[in-house]
């Protein structure tokens, strides 16, 4: 029990978790940098407790499952505000600002939980490029611009986006269930047109636009192509996570 209620299921989200936690520890590194990305650890793996919690309250009934989810959910939300209040103490700017501008999102992906949709496309969307804001909230305590977080959460959303949308497209491919390779294809074309924006709204490097491009080609191919076992399809993407994270930041620290 403590497995199934304790830790997430959607083993894609470890990566589309960590991935803005690193982009925006290379990118503006300092002791607050860290304990945002544990403190996203914790709401990420708090999610799955709490969403046990909230359904059975919903539904009227108190399991042993119940009191285990409740009790685990405190304990991560106890460790959450901790970090929270130390990052307060040593950051360098008004880094709560990125979660408060992706609480809607954060809220919509807890609504879907609630009524055990959580598998749907939209909450998984909202969730990742809600939890994408950990980028943007590191660059400001780090005393970063507000330009560099907004660009640096519009790099981990539009990553987010384009590797959510085409691995639910290749999982329905392999189970033989209907699907359609165009909205794999347009996720990939808007996450490389807003990249691309960006680099004038906002200060995205041209390499970030470069490193989602190739991205995207490899997304379109393999959209086209048998699809291997899930797991290398996993692998694959935390891969192409790593290139973009690491391609974004040499694009940001090279002069």
């Amino acid at each position: 029990m403590a497995r199934a209620v304790g830790l997430p299921r959607e083993h894609g989200g470890w990566s589309l978790t960590l991935e803005p936690a690193l982009l925006g520890m290379l990118v503006m590194w300092s002791g607050a940098a860290l304990t945002l990305s544990i403190a996203a650890l914790f709401m990420f793996t708090a999610r799955t407790p709490l969403k046990y919690a909230l359904v059975d309250r919903t539904r009227g009934r108190r399991l042993a499952r119940t009191v285990f989810a409740e009790r685990l959910t405190l304990v991560e939300a106890t460790a959450i505000a901790t970090l929270l209040a130390v990052t307060a103490l040593i950051a360098s700017g008004p880094f709560l600002w990125p979660y408060a501008a992706a609480s809607p999102l954060l809220a919509t992906g807890l609504w879907y939980d609630i009524r055990s949709r959580s598998r749907h496309l939209v909450p998984e969307l909202a969730g990742t490029v809600g939890i994408s804001s950990t980028a943007a909230a590191i660059v400001i305590a780090g005393g970063g611009s507000t330009r560099l977080a907004l660009a640096m959460w519009l790099v981990a959303a539009s990553r987010s986006v384009a590797s959510v949308v085409f691995v639910r497209m290749q999982i329905s491919r392999s189970r033989s269930q209907p699907h359609r390779v165009w909205h794999s294809d347009l996720a990939q074309l808007v996450a490389v047109g807003l990249l691309g924006i960006g680099m004038f709204v906002v200060d995205v490097p041209f390499a970030a636009v470069i490193a989602m491009a190739v991205a995207g080609v490899f997304h379109l191919t393999a959209a086209r192509r048998p699809v291997p076992k899930i797991a290398i399809v996993g692998a694959q993407q935390m891969a192409i996570g790593l290139g973009v994270v690491f391609t974004t930041a040499l694009g940001v620290l090279a002069p």
